[in-house]
């Protein structure tokens, strides 16, 4: 045992002292890449044109089965289209009922899931002839009927509305939509208008024209000999009638002539969203595909990037930021992305920037270098381990045109990337003179800011666009009346909940909510006084998994067993939101304007610097509060809204609560309110 901790001992200072000697001025001399020896599939071919790869694994008794049907993309008439098609299939066949033929899949423990183009299976083994046969069934034989058909777009438009309220989302949609160009079929998507205009024929139609075996592939992998698999795959896809897709030339993606600014205003939004981009042509094929890869992890493509550093680590600004440089054989783009608060979106564009020019500047330092391909080598042999693994790469090779030894040498190649591969690559693929920065944020709080933005001593241009990617004329703020004060805004809101009578009868309010998360019940009970006194406590299957306490002058969090004292903004803002009617107070509030909100024309009201509320202009109600906060070096803005106002002992409140903290959102539907009554003072003990 001695002996061994010597040796470990001295091993450790020779490697030490060998660290010590480095000259860091000359790149390391890379090591030789591992050897990497892929098996190879077993393949065969179909009359009508179905290709299939076999791997074969038994050390577990599962099998697996892909069938992706490799067509030139294509637009669609009908954008929403496609996700109708992908639904549609699985509810049902010719042979077999959609509940019989989902039951079935079930009591076997099997898994089957379709797209517009592609389907997935697997399995144990000793199930996996029915459960082909089964997918074949569902995937050559669909049934589609309107009634599935009509269920599926209802869903589908429902969906949609949620999506039309999520920042990123639109800021992702509209950012492929600019660089590809609305009618290409990279750059266009589905919306609420153009779902609602698709019909069951053309779902039948799209199915006809492209669900063909010409560009299919059957993958499958596991616990099953080649030989069964090709008897399978005879019987239940050898029928397929051969054909291939209706193709079509697809559009000339390009860049935009200068670098702008692509502003889409989201009211609503308390972040913004950004994406900056170039269109590039790189496929995997080429010769630059490996220093590309390189030079994105370097840049984004990891925690210690020089993007996340930056706006993360060093400024603050966001929870991460990424890069992603795709290599595809028909178009392709670099993007940057990041969400970041409104008041620092313009330095957020100008950092980005800022490292995007420094990779295409300055020569990576070498130990970046050796870093960025050692996480290539790890995370490559760690894909090895999984059988299917093989199979993807084979079907890479196939259908990106690879050279064979594409992946034996694919370590050698990463390997043999210098710095001077990376600056090379990225000052052809990086763009900076011809970018789209996409943001998707609050127009009112950014705007100022995004039309001073600089880079290279200019000044960069901003356009204005709506949520589906078409130019609009400059937002404009809305003009408050004269007559509208924050004592008229107040006055407008108490007479919307009851009155003041009745709200000045209010003592103290209970409410209790649920909202669900992962499937789990969320619980808040919330108790307030018109003392200002506060008592909040969430909690999950009956555990309570935080807790907030405020006597009016102090309070503290608890959660996760640690006591937390309130810090002097807590206690500002609890001072405002124990109460249930801070409204019959002015104190410091001031009137900011109109905004809108869901939609709807919204006053303004700052109770302070980190705590606003927004009343709709008609009604009166109050519609959503947002409240900034500070933790562990974040700054972020959470929002709350208020909506479904019922009457509680002559007083109206809202019994629906939605709650926004980072990509996470919460939907508390209240159970109960009580009104003067089921609070007492030990409610709120501090001590």
């Amino acid at each position: 045992m001695k002996f061994n901790i010597l040796t470990l001992f001295i091993a450790c200072f020779l490697t030490t002292a060998s660290f010590a000697q480095v000259d860091r001025s000359k790149q390391p001399e890379p090591g030789p890449a591992p050897k990497i020896n892929l098996g190879k599939p077993d393949e065969f071919t179909l009359n009508n044109g179905l290709k299939v790869l076999v791997v074969e694994n038994h050390k577990l008794p599962r099998v697996s089965a892909s069938l992706i049907i490799d067509n030139v993309p294509h637009a669609e008439e009908k954008p929403a289209t496609s996700a109708l098609v992908s639904s549609l299939l699985g509810t049902g066949t010719q042979n077999i009922s959609k509940d019989k033929y989902n039951e079935e899949i079930d009591f076997l423990g099997a898994n089957i899931s379709f797209g517009s183009e592609s389907v997935y299976a697997s399995s144990l083994s000793k199930f996996f002839p029915r459960v082909m046969e089964l997918m074949a069934e569902g995937a050559l034989r669909p049934k589609f009927t309107q009634e599935e058909f009509e269920a599926e777009k209802t869903k589908q438009i429902e969906g949609l509305k949620s999506i039309n309220k999520d920042v990123g989302s639109i800021a992702s949609r509209v950012s492929a939509a600019l660089a590809y160009g609305a009618n290409h079929p990279y750059g266009e998507f589905a919306t609420v208008e153009n779902t609602e205009k698709v019909t069951l024929d053309d779902v039948k139609k799209f199915y006809n024209n492209y669900f063909k075996p010409a560009n299919a592939y059957l993958v499958v992998v596991g616990d099953v000999k080649t030989s069964e698999v090709k008897k399978l795959a005879e019987k239940n896809f050898g029928s397929w009638a051969k054909g291939a897709p209706v193709t079509k030339e697809l559009p000339k993606v390009t860049n935009v002539d200068e670098t702008q600014i692509n502003l889409v205003d989201m009211p609503n939004a308390v972040q913004s969203e950004l994406r900056i981009q170039n269109t590039i042509d790189l496929k995997m094929a080429d010769e630059d595909y490996f220093p590309v890869l390189v030079a994105n992890q370097i840049l984004g493509g990891s925690f210690g990037s020089y993007l996340n550093m930056n706006l993360r680590e060093d400024k603050g600004y966001t929870y991460g930021a990424r890069t992603s440089t795709g290599a595809d054989k028909y178009a392709s783009r670099f993007v940057a992305q990041a969400s970041v608060r409104n008041a620092v979106t313009d330095s957020a564009i100008v950092e980005s920037l800022k490292e995007i020019n420094r990779i295409k500047t300055e020569l990576v330092d070498p130990e970046v270098l050796e870093n960025a391909k050692s996480k290539f080598a790890g995370d490559f042999v760690l894909r090895l381990e999984n059988p299917s693994t093989i199979s993807n790469y084979a079907l890479n090779v196939k259908t990106n045109d690879l050279s064979e030894d594409f992946y034996e040498t694919f370590l050698e190649k990463i390997n043999a990337v210098t710095p001077e591969d990376i600056k090379r690559v990225a000052n052809k693929y990086y763009q900076t003179d011809n970018m789209r920065i996409v943001v998707a944020g609050k127009a009112s709080d950014i705007l100022p800011n995004l039309e001073n933005v600089k880079f290279n001593g200019k000044t960069i241009p901003v356009k204005y666009y709506n949520k589906l990617g078409e130019e609009v004329e400059k937002p404009q703020a809305k003009e408050v009346d004269a007559s509208i004060t924050v004592e008229k805004v107040y006055e407008n809101y108490i007479e919307a909940v009851g009155g003041r009578d009745a709200v000045e009868d209010v003592e103290s309010v209970v409410m209790k909510a649920e909202a669900s998360i992962q499937g789990m019940a969320l619980n808040l009970t919330l108790k307030r006084t018109m003392e200002g006194k506060l008592n909040q406590e969430v909690s999950v299957a009956g555990n309570v998994m935080s807790k907030q306490i405020f006597d009016g002058e102090a309070g503290f969090v608890m959660a996760q067993g640690q006591k937390i004292p309130y810090n002097e903004d807590q206690i500002k803002t609890a001072k405002i939101d124990a109460n249930p009617f801070p409204e019959l107070q002015v104190g410091d509030a001031t009137l900011e304007g109109i905004e809108t909100v869901e939609g709807k024309d919204a006053y303004v009201v700052a109770l302070s610097d980190n705590y606003k509320a927004y009343y709709n202009v008609e009604s009166g109600l109050k519609m959503q509060t947002v409240q900034t906060v500070s933790q562990a070096g974040q700054t972020m803005s959470i929002p709350t809204g208020y909506s479904d106002y019922q009457e509680v002992e002559g007083v109206k409140f809202p019994f629906k609560m939605t709650q926004a903290a980072g990509p996470q959102t919460f939907e508390f539907k209240v159970s109960e309110i009580l009104v003067n009554e089921g609070v007492s003072e030990e409610d709120f003990a501090t001590e």
